[in-house]
């Protein structure tokens, strides 16, 4: 049983930073790719970013580029997702996702299809 684990939500005033970290159970030897999503209220949830576990390639949505940057800690099993310049349109559940895959891939992986295990998700809310 993978368990995906999110931490480090909260509220904020906007301009300013968090920090979130997503770690698997599951060891990391076969991670191919994790992602964060986001559901605002009222809204479907979205693609935030996602890293690439093999190549180390990153994508962002258009509205966190340059503002939110992603990156890995093999060693801890963890991603983490850095936000700065937070706007209260950022506010939402945010929810981290995991695939696994047994082959080297360079591919991005954007949609809530492509991964199997997800966290329980973590409240961001950002006060104007």
């Amino acid at each position: 049983q993978v368990q995906v684990i999110e931490s480090g939500g909260g509220s904020v005033q906007a301009g300013d930073s968090l920090r979130l970290s997503c770690t698997a159970s599951r060891r990391t030897r076969s991670v191919q790719s994790t992602a964060w999503f986001r559901r605002a209220p009222g809204k479907e949830r979205e693609f935030v970013t996602s890293i690439n576990w093999d190549s180390g390639r990153t994508d962002y949505a258009d509205s966190v580029k340059d503002r939110f940057h992603v990156f890995r800690d093999s060693a801890r099993n963890t991603m983490v997702l850095q936000m700065e310049s937070l706007r209260p349109e950022d506010t939402a559940v945010y929810y981290c996702a995991v695939r696994y895959g047994a082959s080297f891939s360079i591919e991005s992986y954007s949609k809530e299809g492509d991964y199997g295990y997800w966290g329980q998700g973590t409240q961001v809310t950002v006060f104007s």
